[in-house]
């Protein structure tokens, strides 16, 4: 009986954190629809926050469960996700860090959406599998969710205006919506299987250090490209990313 409430809870409380990653990556997705012409400094100032957060969430969360559980062999995991993250950037042109190094109309030709989209609903997919996972510590699952929503945000909003941009507003916030919907699936999935199939617990608790190494590499590399064209750490861009540190210390007064 106790096992059962203690299973109850732990699917309440995974389908409540999915409700509100969807609707977090919706409303900011779709701020390109209703307001024209960001500044792309405060856009600059998100991407460190999210990019310092995310990295902060990594270090003090993810990789001491991943090392605690896979001990050595979790940094040869690490490795593989850090590079796999480089491939699939092959093919999202830097959405998922919060760039993109096309537009909408290239050389007079519409650019071809569909790699794009495909390497981000990857990239969604797999960010998703570790949200699904009952961590030791208590503050790793609330952080993770938390660190995953404000890095989706750029994200989306990248996509709204990618598609908007090709296909229209309408199509945009079609595809925002099923974006936005990938990574929660992907999280409730992965629990849904690692309670009932022991194998995928153990599949499950391998991809944490591959995910681990993709938020390394998007983390990075955002730090080199948000800001000026010389990479340079402006006070403004440094207050951002302290701020996202400092929040992400704050994490673990859960545990």
């Amino acid at each position: 009986m106790v096992l059962l409430l203690h299973l109850i809870y732990f699917f309440c409380m995974h389908t409540w954190y999915s409700l509100l990653l969807f609707v977090i990556t919706c409303l900011g997705g779709s701020i390109p629809l209703w307001i024209k012409g960001l500044d792309d400094r405060r856009m600059h100032y998100l991407l460190a926050f999210s990019g310092s957060f995310l990295l902060s969430i990594t270090f003090l969360h993810l990789l001491p469960e991943t090392f605690e559980d896979l001990n050595a062999s979790a940094g040869f995991y690490l490795l593989i996700g850090f590079f796999f993250q480089l491939v699939i950037q092959r093919f999202t042109h830097g959405v998922e860090h919060g760039h993109t190094h096309i537009h909408p109309h290239e050389h007079g030709h519409v650019i071809a959406l569909a790699p794009i989209l495909t390497g981000l609903s990857l990239h969604a997919f797999m960010e998703g599998l570790p949200l699904g996972f009952n961590y030791r510590m208590h503050g790793t699952e609330p952080s993770l969710y938390m660190a995953v929503a404000i890095h989706k945000i750029p994200e989306a909003m990248l996509v709204t205006s990618l598609v908007a941009a090709v296909k229209g507003k309408s199509r945009g916030l079609l595809t925002l919506i099923l974006f936005s919907a990938v990574t929660p699936v992907a999280g409730l999935l992965a629990q849904l299987l690692g309670e009932h199939y022991n194998f995928m617990s153990k599949t499950i608790m391998i991809l944490i250090p591959v995910v681990a190494g993709a938020f390394i590499h998007i983390a990075t590399t955002i730090f080199f490209e948000s800001g000026t064209k010389q990479h340079l750490l402006t006070r403004q861009k440094i207050m951002a990313m302290l701020f996202g540190v400092g929040l992400a210390m704050l994490t673990l007064y859960f545990d």
